[in-house]
């Protein structure tokens, strides 16, 4: 052990408190049938048929299981790196990304807070042009650090504002030192590692290839923002090494942490208790951030899947219809009466309710790993392939289709309105939720708005509420939306903002890009028979519109 590398951490490794009624014995019987077919065992053998007879997809997408130890060795050069950014007076990491790329980083980011004088992340996945000036605005370019993060390295969204990002340092530092303002986090041999090397990056760190983007969190795509606005990686890094070592097969299965919390997770969804609502201590508010892109885009499909709920009001429990199964997660240094009492309430009218404690906010490195042990379980147990994402391109086709009729005819990509909020609640029934999909900057204005909506929605009808803002969704619940069970009400915002940015070397601007993605998925919801609404509001002013239907 380095000195940089703490001891394994004590983190918590099963729930605090269980309390699942009549659904106990389903889980039991899960477990059972996990140990009778050797499931942890096989999962560790990288055996693709626990959950299908094909290999594609997950042969080569099972390298999160042993992270925590294959980034270990990286944990000292990766400090180094953010030790010389942050003695080159780098105030702001401004990192460019979308989907697995992002989420973790922008997850981090809403727990830990600034970090004493280290940079300041400011994660942009986002295509609306208000958002690109706000975020523009708020940095000195000669004092940012950007960070363009790609698997692939061939997602439109980070690509289109590195050119835009990329032209303004040009400007502004001179293009002999703009180079070095650009980090690049991406798999070995993409474009986007050949345009590292080629215009002059800082830096390019290449990651392990086997792993898909959502189970990435715990290598560079999230260690390294990390590690560049002050986080201990190390202390993140142990703790799921320790959450790493309990869920290995030389465990007892009823011990496992992450694949009981799997097994309740399928048991329950496969018993109508489809809506798991996460519901948290504020500090930890960001986690449902990741957690909802991991088992959104892994469970949804095949005309099934489990809703993430996050972010939601809590109501009064007489709303809550019988589809939920909440999970709570809890900093123990951190007072929430009213998380308290939710929970006693909760139990208490025979709601399952399983609550989970955080000793230190580092012990987030240990639930990122325990909820994709779960999240893998769940896929066997319901019969899902938990590692591709068949219905996400749909909506990128869609959306180039529009940018192609744009390039060739000029016409623009149609976002008009369709149908009501109302005309969407009419239909509604047990077991629905309402999917909020908002093209518009995030602000606190807009989530305390969304956040009434929500909550006039579940008091009025019962049904769960799930909020997201594009184009980020679209590689978070976008897959859930289209091939998961068809419960979904589905509710686009957008506003008539004349505010645009061009894209050097792009014959459309941001806002033509946006609006394609808005259209193009809209499409894409019709085409798969969901039920669909779009409002189109002057201004973001005019949210508080929606509440008076």
């Amino acid at each position: 052990m380095t000195a940089s590398e703490p001891a394994l951490c004590a983190v918590r490794l099963m729930p605090d408190s269980v309390s699942l009624g009549t659904h106990s014995e389903g889980v039991e019987s899960a477990i059972a049938r996990l140990k009778d077919d050797r499931i942890v065992q096989r999962i560790w053998e990288a055996d693709h048929t626990v959950w299908a007879p094909d290999s594609a997809e997950i042969s080569d997408r099972m390298g999160w299981l042993t992270l925590p130890d294959t980034m270990r060795p990286e944990l000292r050069n990766i400090q180094r790196f953010a030790s010389e950014i942050a003695a080159d007076d780098i105030r702001h990491v401004v990192l460019l990304g979308m989907g697995g790329s992002s989420l973790g980083p922008e997850t981090l980011k809403r727990c830990f807070g600034a970090i004493g004088d280290a940079p300041e992340l400011l994660a942009l996945d986002s295509t609306v042009p208000a958002t690109v000036i706000a975020i523009r605005d708020s940095v000195d370019l000669s004092k940012t650090l950007f960070i363009v993060s790609s698997k692939s390295g061939s997602t439109i969204e980070p690509n289109v504002l590195y050119k835009y990002f990329r032209n303004l340092v040009d400007d502004a530092v001179g293009l002999g030192n703009s180079g070095s303002r650009f980090v690049a986090i991406t798999d070995a041999g993409t474009s986007l590692d050949m345009m590292g090397t080629e215009q002059g990056f800082r830096k390019v760190f290449r990651n392990p290839e086997d792993m898909g983007g959502r189970y990435s969190v715990l290598s560079y795509f999230g260690l390294v923002p990390a590690a560049s606005t002050g986080i201990d990686i190390a202390a993140l890094s142990a703790s799921a090494r320790a959450m790493e070592e309990a869920c290995e097969p030389h465990i007892a299965i009823d011990r496992n942490p992450g694949l009981w919390l799997g097994a309740a997770l399928a048991s329950l969804a496969q018993d109508g208790r489809d809506k798991l609502t996460l519901v948290t201590s504020p500090t930890l508010a960001g986690f449902g951030l990741w957690v909802e892109q991991l088992i959104a885009e892994s469970t949804g499909k095949d005309s099934t899947g489990i809703v993430p709920v996050t972010g939601e009001p809590l109501v009064d429990i007489s709303h809550y219809c019988d589809d939920r199964f909440f999970v709570s997660l809890q900093l123990e240094s951190e007072d929430s009466p009213e998380l308290e009492a939710a929970k006693s309430q909760l139990e208490s009218a025979g709601h399952p309710v399983v609550g989970y404690t955080l000793e230190d906010l580092h012990d987030l490195g240990g639930e990122f790993y325990r909820w994709e042990i779960a999240t893998a379980v769940a896929g066997h147990i319901m019969g899902i392939q938990p590692f591709n994402q068949p219905n996400v391109q749909q909506a990128k086709d869609l959306t180039d289709a529009e940018l192609v009729r744009y390039r060739d005819s000029g016409e623009l990509p149609d976002n008009g309105p369709v149908g009501s909020l109302e005309s969407l609640l009419e239909s509604a029934e047990p077991g629905a939720y309402l999917a909020i999909l908002a093209y518009m900057p995030e602000s606190k204005e807009t989530n305390r708005s969304f956040a009434k909506l929500r909550q006039q929605i579940t008091e009025r009808t019962g049904i769960a509420t799930t909020l997201g803002y594009g184009p980020r969704y679209l590689h978070s619940t976008g897959q859930l939306h289209k091939a998961g069970p068809n419960s979904g009400l589905f509710l686009q915002v957008t506003i008539s903002d004349s505010a645009d940015l061009e894209i050097p070397g792009e014959s459309y601007s941001l806002k033509v890009l946006a609006d394609a993605q808005s259209a193009g998925d809209g499409r894409a919801l019709i085409a798969a028979n969901r039920r669909f609404a779009r409002v189109v509001l002057e201004s973001e002013g005019d949210l508080d519109s929606l509440l008076a239907e």
